[in-house]
């Protein structure tokens, strides 16, 4: 137990550069004592003693402001940023090196006794205020922007955006941080208008190449394009 709390706040201490030394963060974070009640309480109900682990769990909550079921299954270096609100499921289960932002929930939506709460693979980014619900499973090295409320299925390394969710990325590589350092998130509207502007110069090409057959065809391509939109005003009226 006391080797999984130090390698908590070594977590805690690598993946936040506002953390200045262990002992500011063992005693000031509430991500980190979140986790470590987690800890207690997920072997305390693994013994059996379920109503023990439920009281301490929530006084944890009371304190942090993070909820997080005791029957939960959360692997290593799980790190909860800021963490106000956070709401972990009883069925869910959470991979290792997941880092997570405030307000996010993994939820359920059914109410029968079965694993109705997400799965989160390895190495996963959930912005602030993401909602992922349901027995979904999120793939490894995915990115879920904040806001975001996934209901279905994500595929490894993709980033995720949008309500609901859907994927806006989906890649190969495994790096989670730009060259930067930061997290990144693309825009589906920037993407969107990139793809336009690459298309751009292959439409001139064509057109310029059809008012080339236009005019050997003795045709004025200025007189073509009116006759054809008097046409169609005309077919439309």
């Amino acid at each position: 137990m006391f080797r999984q709390i130090t390698e908590d706040v070594r977590v805690a201490m690598e993946k936040d550069p506002a953390a200045r030394n262990f002992i500011e963060v063992l005693l000031l974070y509430p991500g980190v004592h979140a986790l470590i009640t987690y800890r207690l309480t997920h072997a305390l109900w693994g013994m059996g003693f379920n109503f023990m682990a439920r009281a301490l769990s929530q006084f944890s909550r009371w304190i942090t402001g993070i909820e997080i079921h005791p029957a939960a299954k959360i692997g290593h270096r799980f790190f909860i940023d800021h963490g106000m609100g956070v709401v972990i499921g009883e069925t869910s289960e959470v991979g290792d090196n997941v880092f997570i932002y405030h307000g996010v929930t993994l939820g359920g939506l059914a109410t029968k006794k079965a694993k109705r709460h997400p799965t989160i693979a390895e190495n996963v980014v959930i912005g602030a205020g993401a909602q992922v619900l349901g027995p979904v499973h999120v793939g490894r090295n995915t990115k879920i922007g904040s806001g975001s409320v996934v209901l279905q299925d994500v595929p490894e390394y993709s980033t995720v955006i949008g309500v609901p969710g859907r994927v806006v990325f989906s890649g190969i590589s495994s790096d989670m941080e730009d060259d930067d350092g930061l997290e990144s998130f693309p825009d589906p509207v920037a993407r969107a208008i990139e793809c336009m502007l690459d298309r751009l110069p292959q439409m001139e090409k064509e057109i310029r190449h059809l008012k080339e057959i236009l005019k050997k065809e003795g045709i004025d391509p200025q007189v073509a394009t009116d006759s054809a939109t008097i046409k169609r005003r005309q077919s439309e009226s």
